[in-house]
């Protein structure tokens, strides 16, 4: 097709009108609830995260309240510690994370000129899991079972069942369910930020939000997993008695404020970065000139996200480490302040070149960075270890992670939303409610926490319950109870601002007078996301290129129609952008939903011990994901190549690294070994710790050399198979290749049994010591991926019988491949430390 093939306009109306049937939402309510349209999965999303925060919010209200004076009554000790462990928790699992993933998810198919994200499914999947999950935990205050160990749970008081009751099994399954949810959203986005970006955009030419978004859903890979390996250990713990935190045999309580930290610092950044993002879109556009310095802000976002991950530290400088790795720690918390800063600068000096244009969106994110500066400086503070010492567990440590959330997370996302309302309703907020509701918040966030500095340096340690008037604390803490309720007043403010929302009339198009792509969406905006995937030479294209809105209103550029019916986007190449597929995407469906209802349950089930109820969700979870699979992906298209418009084709089909599902599997099995090394730098924590290990003694003995030899060598000879079935499948020997892949299921199999010998043919016994405990945590989790590769191989034997998987079209071979590649790094790294290191084959 032609440029000038749409000067036809009855072309371009039969064109809009197979789009429309196309992207059109299923009707009815369990419709509505089946789609799976990443701008609607996206809108759910927040509204949930919206939710949560405001519920997190109210429960904040009470603990403040009841700290307004000393000696107050209005809550107990125990309720009040359901409160503020619920409250941190709902916060950073349920509001900061989901929500710039549900932000993330509505925007970048705009941003990135795609239809929507590669797996539309995955991100539905998602949401279901996050809100299951979410209810899960946050409903537990309505039954006085709610977590009270605090939301970073430290052991033993959380790990000792005598101790605390059923919240600490909910907080912990019900968040590594939620975890779940977040490694899905970071897979969807680095492939979406990867592989959807339009013919010609460049990663130099990337929009700042897309690099910000990809970098932050990295880190995701590397923050979340740690917590996810610390979570099967602190369930071991109190389900099964495997003693990781139990200092009398063995344990080391330390070990869990490690792995929480991994995750629990960089989880600061993940939630900043995305908000200094929007802050990225909103200075260009009210500037009405390009961002100044856009390689330096690129570079700083990542430096931040390199040394976020050496932070983790500053939280444990008061359990008496080695003073080399207080001044390690102590410097790199120092240092982050240098990339932060320069994005800070670069946004004053695009609005000083600027000509600024004032407006609600520029207010609020001007106010969050004044607020974040305090909060910085005060990180500063407590970056140095003797002033630490003095202000650990003090409310100056509460003032500081306030001033930083709420400057970098919170308000910012308030000023999101007053910038991005017109994209998703096609209406703008009232600007002066907007500029009211601002002032009630940055006023109200700093009566609340500034004297929290005062108290803290006074002496009121953090979470307690109430406190002695002869403290002399009683007028700050009063302040800040004021405080909170004129805070709290702001964000009302903005709730009625968006019930009012629907009454109010149509904005125009684009009303800032944007440059990026997302501006593209009209008022009356169609279900497709944009009319036709546009050519971009510039990162502000809106501005930059001629003609450019008009050209992609009237279908001038790429896949401007859908002839065969079916939802489409372009893939592109990871460098430059070129196209290399047409992807079909997944349809409204109810499995993804059906899929997290039934992972949900096994969660859920577990927390009040119904094992084998717990074991059918399970097999229901798997025969899910497996009908999903199999219906869903890696289809065979009708036709070899697709014409996209100017005279190009691209293939339907693709394999390999150029295609979505590869990097998918890929990514997927990063975060998985991320979190096996969790468990990993467990048993060399524990070395450390010991002089002794492994130690001597009945059920002590290790397992030996032969068994985990055995075991590695079954292990690669099913990965050797799966290699070569792979590239015989590729040359034509069907045959040849679905004997390896049954043979090799078998040998994987036999894997497991060889590696559960070992242990058990001497005797160890993990509920006696920690070195048993962490041998069968690693034997368990590596038999675990060898029964996963055998159902993968036996998934991929039976999709070649049925015809679905053909020597040109190998995608199912190739992805399993990769999880092989994974698996046995695994076995290697396993059954080395557990066979071979010195003293543990004895």
């Amino acid at each position: 097709m032609s440029l000038h093939a749409q000067d036809d306009p009855q072309l371009r109306a039969d064109q809009e009108q197979r789009l429309r049937t196309v992207w059109a939402p299923p009707t009815g309510w369990f419709g509505r609830w089946t789609d799976v349209n990443n701008n609607r999965v996206g809108v759910w999303y927040t509204l949930t995260a919206f939710t949560f925060m405001l519920f997190a919010g109210v429960l904040a209200l009470i603990m403040r309240t009841q700290l307004a004076a000393p000696g107050n009554d209005l809550v107990s000790a125990s309720t009040f510690n359901q409160l503020f462990t619920l409250h941190g928790s709902m916060m950073m699992f349920l509001f900061a994370v989901p929500m710039f993933e549900a932000v993330a998810v509505i925007l970048l198919p705009q941003l990135l000129g795609a239809r929507d994200l590669p797996f539309p499914r995955l991100s539905a999947f998602g949401y279901w899991s996050f809100l299951i999950g979410g209810v899960f935990v946050a409903g537990s205050i309505f039954f006085n079972a709610a977590p009270d160990g605090g939301w970073f749970m430290y052991p033993p008081f959380t790990t000792r069942t005598d101790l605390s009751g059923l919240g600490a099994d909910i907080w912990m399954l019900g968040l590594s369910f939620i975890e779940v949810s977040s490694v899905a959203a970071a897979v969807e986005l680095i492939v979406g930020v990867l592989k959807t970006r339009p013919p010609g955009m460049r990663l130099n030419l990337m929009p700042l939000y897309a690099w910000y978004i990809l970098v932050v859903a990295v880190m995701i890979l590397f923050a979340f997993p740690p917590l996810i390996a610390g979570d099967l250990l602190f369930e071991m713990e109190r389900l099964l008695g495997w003693p990781f935190f139990d200092a009398a045999k063995g344990g080391d309580a330390i070990l869990w404020q490690h792995l929480f930290w991994i995750f629990g610092h960089p989880e600061v950044y993940i939630v900043f970065l995305p908000s200094i993002a929007l802050f990225a879109m909103m200075v260009p556009t009210f500037a009405q000139r390009h961002l100044l310095g856009y390689p330096w802000i690129v570079l700083a976002a990542v430096g931040t996200a390199f040394l976020s991950f050496g932070l983790w530290v500053h939280h444990m400088f008061t359990t008496g480490l080695p003073k080399i790795s207080l001044a390690f720690f102590s410097a790199a918390s120092e240092a982050v302040a240098i990339p932060t800063g320069i994005q800070i600068f670069v946004f004053i000096a695009t609005m000083w070149a600027g000509r600024v244009t004032w407006s609600t969106p520029l207010l609020y994110a001007f106010g969050s960075i004044a607020i974040f500066v305090i909060g910085g400086l005060t990180g500063v503070m407590v970056a140095i270890a003797p002033f630490d010492w003095q202000a650990h567990d003090t409310y100056f440590i509460v003032a500081h992670l306030h001033y930083v959330l709420i400057g970098g997370t919170l308000i910012p996302l308030m000023g999101g939303l007053y910038y991005y309302w017109p994209l998703i309703t096609g209406k703008k907020l009232s600007d002066r409610i907007g500029r009211t509701a601002f002032w009630f918040q940055f006023v109200g966030a700093n009566l609340t926490f500034f004297p929290m500095h005062f108290s803290g340096l006074m002496g009121m340690p953090r979470r307690v319950f109430t406190y002695p008037a002869e403290l002399g604390v009683g007028g700050l803490n009063m302040a800040s109870t004021i405080g909170s309720y004129v805070f709290a007043i702001g964000v009302l403010l903005v709730c009625v601002d968006l019930a009012r929302s629907p009454w109010r009339q149509k904005s125009p198009r684009n009303p800032w007078n944007a440059g990026t792509l997302e501006w593209l969406a009209h008022p009356d905006d169609e279900d497709w996301g944009i009319r036709s995937v546009p050519l971009i030479t510039s990162r502000y294209p809106i501005w930059d290129q001629k003609n450019f809105v008009r050209n992609v209103d009237e279908g001038r550029f790429f896949l401007p129609d859908a002839p065969e019916g079916r939802r489409e986007t372009i893939i592109t190449s990871v460098l430059d952008a070129r196209p290399v597929q047409v992807i079909r995407l997944g349809t409204p469906s109810a499995k993804p939903m059906a899929t997290a209802a039934a992972l949900g349950s096994v969660f859920i089930l577990t927390t009040y011990h119904l094992y084998w109820w717990a074991l059918a969700g399970a097999v229901a979870t798997l025969s899910m994901v497996l009908w999903w699979l199999w219906t869903g992906t890696a289809e065979i298209p009708e036709n070899e190549e697709k014409s996209i418009g100017h005279g190009l084709k691209v293939p339907l089909y693709c394999s390999g690294g150029s295609s979505a599902g590869w990097w998918a599997m890929f990514i997927t099995m990063m975060a998985d070994a991320t979190a096996f090394s969790g468990l990993v730098f467990g048993y060399y924590f524990f070395w450390t710790r010991h002089d002794d290990f492994p130690p001597s003694g009945p059920g002590m003995d290790g397992p030996g050399a032969f068994w985990p030899m055995a075991a590695l060598a079954i292990t690669l000879a099913s990965w050797a198979m799966t290699v070569a079935a792979r590239e015989l499948n590729a040359r034509g020997a069907e045959g040849a290749a679905r004997g390896l892949l049954g043979v090799g299921a078998l040998a994987s199999l036999a894997a497991i049994g060889a590696g559960l010998a070992g242990p058990m043919t001497t005797g160890l016994e993990p509920s006696l010591h920690v070195y048993p405990a962490i041998v069968w945590t690693l034997v368990l989790w590596t038999v675990a991926h060898n029964g996963v590769g055998a159902i993968m191989q036996l998934y991929t034997l039976a999709r070649s019988i049925a015809g679905r998987m053909t020597p040109r079209y190998d995608a199912d071979v190739r992805n399993i491949t990769v999880y092989h590649h994974f698996m046995a790094l695994t076995a290697i790294v396993t059954y080395a430390t557990i066979g071979l290191f010195p003293g543990a084959g004895s």
